[in-house]
């Protein structure tokens, strides 16, 4: 999303005019019916970079140890989405390195060695083309990195435009996967020092540490132009190398399942978060990789992905936002609704993979200040709300983005997006999340019994929590009685800023029945 940010700003000059933010009401026949089994804490991803495990700025000459400070604040979150270029891994053509990568010098198994320990969920995600590949392949006045990865003039349809790609995904997925008979043959790094002393890569296989990665991101690039979008068809044909090496035919080398089956291919996420071009994905690998035994599609992923930013704007027609909305009130439920019907009818998950709003004033996706709460807090409650309500439909992942802000005090979109601040300090937001997957990240959906305000009542064995929201942007406040059965008193808990817990008041019911203060930042009821 980082290279939209100055071309949204300057493409739709219209959009500095202000107006009112498009109010999208919730249909509650949408929210899923089903036992889904996802735990409240899968809506706590984060987007990172390697330097934010590895950089330490008191010793910024060694990349390879993680730096404490940023790893702490890494793991007020239960997933990361590593922004991984291939460049990283493939410097030079052919030649893989990734302890240390020879770009950089970072250390790919420190961080992914130290994700696996915290039991944080790691999804890699492979994009980006090297410099390599854009001089050998590309016209001169066409060269960027955010380019088809397949050569300039190639046939984009043919998932063998995509063979060096998907062998650098091959690699990777040896060496992290969770497959230790990997044929080392098939197998190279790039052995050679930088300089005197300089440690070398080593090949390693089977290191059981990464479960996921993407096939790139965004890959619907509609600003940049013919160079850098890919069709539905093109991308099938793009994650059909990656994900298999086109069902084995481009080689034993080629492909994440030809190193290990049991690593899961996530599609890139989607800028424009269009269903229909996740039929026509599908459609193609129908007509081209044909059907399982149990006569399903033959997919070349394991997860669909898409992005998506609440916001008064218009995602299907592109028609640029003025400001950030909370999520219930944008088109972001309705959009989540058809993806989970996806999903259902084709037995694959669905992620959500970049979502979140900035915090200066000048950006077209902020959050706003509310009655007495600054743009952090709204940021805050919004962020919260955002995991509640996309677990209400189904989605079975949720990544924000991001960990810092991109370039502090920008009015940029994007820009300013960071849950946590630059001294690694947490924002409101990070604090919220901390203190609801404390609380009841283990937690499971089961059903909304109110939607004004909106109460929903989430399970763990036979304890029952109730989260309950008033869907607004305004600073509105009311009420609601619970009815708890035969409990005689009740915990709440309001979530404070600034605290690692969220603040706890015992009271007693009346017969069962109690009555509880409901804002916009959401409350929780657990009863006794």
């Amino acid at each position: 999303m980082i290279t939209v940010v100055m071309w949204l700003a300057t493409v739709f000059s219209f959009s500095k005019c202000r107006r009112e933010a498009v109010i999208h009401k919730a249909d509650p026949s949408q929210y899923t019916k089903d036992s889904t089994g996802i735990p409240l804490k899968n809506m706590f991803g984060i987007n990172a970079y390697e330097w934010n495990f590895l950089l330490d700025p008191n010793n910024p000459n060694d990349v390879t140890k993680i730096y404490e400070t940023k790893m702490a604040a890494i793991k007020n979150f239960t997933a990361v989405r590593h922004y991984m270029d291939w460049e990283k891994l493939e410097q030079q053509q052919g030649k893989y390195t990734f302890n240390p990568v020879h770009s950089g010098g970072w250390n790919y198994d420190a961080i992914y060695q130290r994700c696996a320990k915290d039991s944080i969920l790691l999804l890699a995600d492979l994009k980006s083309c090297p410099g390599w590949f854009l001089d050998k392949f590309y016209p001169k006045d066409l060269r960027d990195a955010e380019d088809v990865p397949a050569p300039y003039g190639s046939n984009r349809s043919d998932p063998a435009s995509y063979i060096l790609q998907a062998k650098a995904a091959f690699q990777f997925a040896a060496r992290y996967g969770a497959n230790p008979h990997v044929d080392s043959a098939l197998l190279t790094v790039d052995a050679t020092p930088r300089w005197t002393a300089d440690p070398v890569n080593q090949v390693k296989i089977g290191m059981n540490l990464v479960k996921y990665i993407e096939c790139d991101n965004e890959r619907d690039k509609w600003w940049k132009g013919p160079k850098a979008q890919q069709s539905p068809e093109e991308y099938a044909a793009n994650l059909s190398a990656f994900y298999d090496g086109n069902k084995g035919k481009l080689g034993k080398n080629v492909g994440v399942k030809n190193a290990d089956t049991t690593m899961k291919v996530v599609m890139g996420g989607l800028s424009t978060a269009d269903v229909n071009y996740v039929k026509a994905m599908i459609e193609w690998c129908r007509k081209n990789r044909g059907y399982h035994a149990d006569g399903s599609v033959d997919l070349c992923f394991d997860v669909i992905n898409y992005h998506l930013y609440a916001n008064d704007g218009d995602f299907s027609t592109h028609r640029q936002s003025t400001t950030g909305v909370a999520p219930e009130l944008s088109e972001a439920g309705g959009i989540a609704y058809q993806f989970v019907q996806l999903s259902k009818a084709n037995h694959v998950p669905v992620w959500l993979t970049e979502n979140g709003y900035d915090i200066n004033q000048g950006s077209l996706q902020k959050a706003i200040a509310v009655g007495s709460k600054t743009p952090l807090l709204t940021q805050a409650d919004w962020i919260i709300r955002s995991c509640l309500m996309y677990m209400r439909y189904g989605i079975n992942r949720l990544f924000f983005y991001q960990l810092f802000d991109d370039t502090p005090n920008s009015p940029a979109t994007y820009a300013t997006s960071g849950l946590v601040n630059d001294n690694s300090s947490r924002r409101p937001a990070a604090d919220y999340i901390r203190q609801v997957n404390t609380l009841m990240g283990n937690y499971v959906y089961r059903g909304t019994i109110n939607n004004d305000p909106l109460v929903d009542k989430y399970v763990l064995g036979k304890k029952t929590i109730y989260a309950l929201t008033i869907p607004d942007q305004k600073g509105r406040t009311g009420t609601y009685t619970l009815d708890l059965g035969s409990a005689t008193a009740a915990t709440i808990y309001h979530l404070k800023a600034g605290t690692d817990t969220a603040i706890k008041t015992s009271v007693k019911t009346n017969k069962g029945k109690l009555t509880v203060t409901v804002t916009e930042t959401p409350v929780f009821v657990h009863a006794n």
